[in-house]
């Protein structure tokens, strides 16, 4: 009886030793004691089936991006969907932005490395034109949502390098006309909703000017002058009132406010709204119906203080429909009757709408990702820590599916910029790296955006410093609180991302057991000098903001990973764009050189036709592919 007992006892491992092999075989892992379907790589980072939706200013033609040979190209449709036409066939790049400039013909850019490039094309695939084609110089769209006419506004280098001139662009012959001419030092350029300019941006190097006119009859004539730390960041005009404009101001204190701005006075008339703890990031305007809508505000998500009634209840109808969604309203017709509206989660990339206000009827237009399903993703929870001077840090922890916040494998996620900053929301990267059983760490450092002027200003010449210190300090208090595994922790980023990964590898060397670099900045002598010359104007700011590559000679050289490849003792992944002009190939060949010849296990990818290495489905997949491999062999 005891000997038939343990027979069956024997049998009931071997059967479930047999299932948990089985799953594994059809892309399941057995954690936790429950199954977690592992979600091919291909289904995370495939180009979307269909995406950035836009509507026609007459509300009867609906227009996408969907893959075409690979790439990304332009379809339109009538509303019911049930006439689909391809409009353009490019199979060599990706249209990257496009827009309706009439009823009948679109305007879009393709993501080739360099040049100026901008194409048109009407609704039904005819009249192809190709308005701007020089790969001397560059572009700049200086009005994108408000044409007028045939005619739109774009900045080109063609004359100086280093400044961009406005320019008129005729949409049906592509004659260019010089609108104004930049004496030096205007960066930025603004057009009313008219299409008219009125505004620009200048700076010295280190102060900015606004400029301002009534009319394109008069000159432009400075407004305020104030050192970049404090911004105006212009949202929109205020109509009948000639002489204001509403924008986003952090001159005389710490955060950003939604202001009303007198452009004759120079003052702030009136706040609009503002919030204690965090910038309001976001003026939301319709250039279309000439209004403010809302101040767009980011604690742990993003949040709206609705100033425009009409779009408080269309937001609060939508709402209704999908409860616990983010909602996001992108393109409207001119009468703002007809809607594009985006959703998405923390679980989920989301689908697209075409919603009518009419009848308040919702028709799903696609979702973003099909093969994505939201019940075997994972959530994204905020968090906040001290750094070692008292600082307050936020970020966000995904944890792996069914698993519990205890001694895990985590990969430590620094965010690009750096002064971006981590957001509430669908990431396929966060969600496939948690899918394969890591948590996932991710900070605002100082130096991020959102938390006010000081925080920004804390991480100015401390890329190498007290900005890897949060980074440092933040996953020691993850070990602290026992969600980190100790001997299993992995950092990895893109760009100042794999910076800081590369970075803590060299300086923390007992912290991490490996470190995975896409693109990251490696001397940041070379980042300095990959500054484009049309940044001219602005060159002394970036020595303000990163370090001056004469006054501050060493310590770029203290920081700057390449000049520390001895330090480093856990394996690398590196991948690298060969024509990144921020990141050279011979430097990082070099690097990789030193590390093997210290006998440290190095992956290394190289895309030779690529600049931007992750753009095209193909090397994304393959990029992940390899970071899956080497994250499993070495953390798991």
């Amino acid at each position: 009886m005891v000997f038939h007992r343990g027979v069956r006892m024997l049998m009931q491992i071997i059967v479930k030793i047999v299932l948990c092999i089985f799953l594994l075989g059809i892309g399941a892992s057995c954690r936790e004691g429950k199954n977690v379907r592992i979600v091919p790589v291909e289904d995370f980072f495939r180009s979307p089936e269909m995406t950035s939706f836009q509507i026609s200013p007459d509300g009867q033609y609906i227009s996408y991006l969907k893959p075409f040979k690979n790439r990304l190209n332009i379809f339109v449709q009538t509303l019911d969907g049930k006439n689909v036409k391809r409009i353009t066939e490019i199979d060599n790049s990706n249209v990257t932005y496009y827009s309706w400039a009439s009823n009948d013909q679109l305007l879009f850019r393709t993501d080739r490395s360099s040049g100026a490039f901008l194409y048109s094309v009407f609704k039904d695939g005819s009249n192809f034109k190709e308005l701007i084609s020089d790969e001397r110089v560059n572009l700049k769209l200086i009005n994108t949502k408000n044409f007028y006419g045939n005619r739109v506004l774009v900045g080109l280098n063609r004359r100086d390098s280093t400044v961009f001139d406005a320019y008129s662009l005729n949409l049906r012959t592509g004659d260019l006309k010089l609108e104004e001419k930049n004496p030096g030092n205007i960066f930025q350029w603004y057009a009313d909703e008219n299409g008219k300019l009125r505004m620009a941006m200048a700076s010295d190097g280190v102060n900015e000017t606004l400029l301002f006119r009534i009319s394109e009859n008069d000159r432009f004539k400075p407004v305020i002058s104030n050192n970049f730390k404090s911004r105006i960041i212009p949202v929109g005009f205020c109509g009948s009132n000639k002489n204001c404009i509403y924008a986003l101001s952090n001159v005389n204190r710490d955060k950003l406010h939604l202001v009303k701005f007198n452009c004759n006075t120079g003052k702030e008339m009136e706040t609009i709204f503002s919030h204690d703890e965090v910038d309001v990031s976001e003026g939301g305007y319709s250039n279309k119906r000439r209004k403010l809508i809302f101040a767009g505000y980011e604690t742990w998500k993003k949040e709206r203080h609705y100033i425009d009634d009409s779009s408080r209840v269309v937001y609060a109808a939508l709402q209704k429909q999908m409860p616990n969604t983010e909602i996001v309203l992108v393109d409207q017709d001119a009468l703002g009757t007809k809607y594009i509206v985006k959703t998405f989660t923390d679980r989920s990339p989301g689908a697209f709408y075409l919603y009518t206000t009419a009848d308040n009827k919702l028709l799903k237009l696609s979702d973003v990702n099909s093969s994505i399903q939201e019940e075997e993703m994972c959530k994204m929870e905020p968090l906040s820590f001290k750094s070692r001077d008292g600082k307050v840090i936020h970020g966000y922890l995904t944890l792996p599916l069914n698993g519990t916040a205890k001694n895990l494998p985590v990969v430590v996620l620094p965010h690009g910029g750096p002064s971006n900053r981590n957001s509430w929301g669908f990431s396929a990267e966060v969600q496939f790296l948690a899918n394969r059983g890591y948590a996932v760490f991710q900070i605002n450092y100082r130096g991020s955006d959102g938390y006010g002027k000081q925080f920004w200003i804390s991480g100015f010449k401390k890329w190498g410093t007290d900005m890897q210190n949060d980074i440092t300090d933040g996953v020691k208090w993850l070990i602290s609180e026992g969600v980190a595994n100790p001997k299993k922790i992995a950092i990895y980023g893109s760009g100042f991302g794999g910076f800081s990964a590369m970075h803590g590898l060299c300086f923390q060397p007992d912290l991490y057991v490996c470190g995975a670099s896409q693109s990251g900045y490696l001397n940041l002598f070379t980042y300095l000098k990959a500054v484009p010359p049309y940044y001219k104007p602005i060159l002394q700011m970036y020595y303000e903001m990163v370090g001056n590559p004469e006054k501050d000679m060493d310590y770029l050289r203290a920081v700057s990973p390449v000049f520390h490849a001895d330090k480093i003792k856990a394996p690398v992944l590196i991948a690298q764009d060969a024509k990144d002009p921020r990141v050279k190939v011979n430097e990082t060949n070099q690097f990789v050189k030193e590390l093997k010849k210290r006998q440290i296990p190095v992956t290394y990818i190289v895309k030779e036709k690529e600049r931007y290495t992750l753009r095209n489905p193909e090397n994304r997949i393959d990029f992940y592919r390899q970071l899956e491999d080497f994250l499993e062999k070495n953390l798991k």
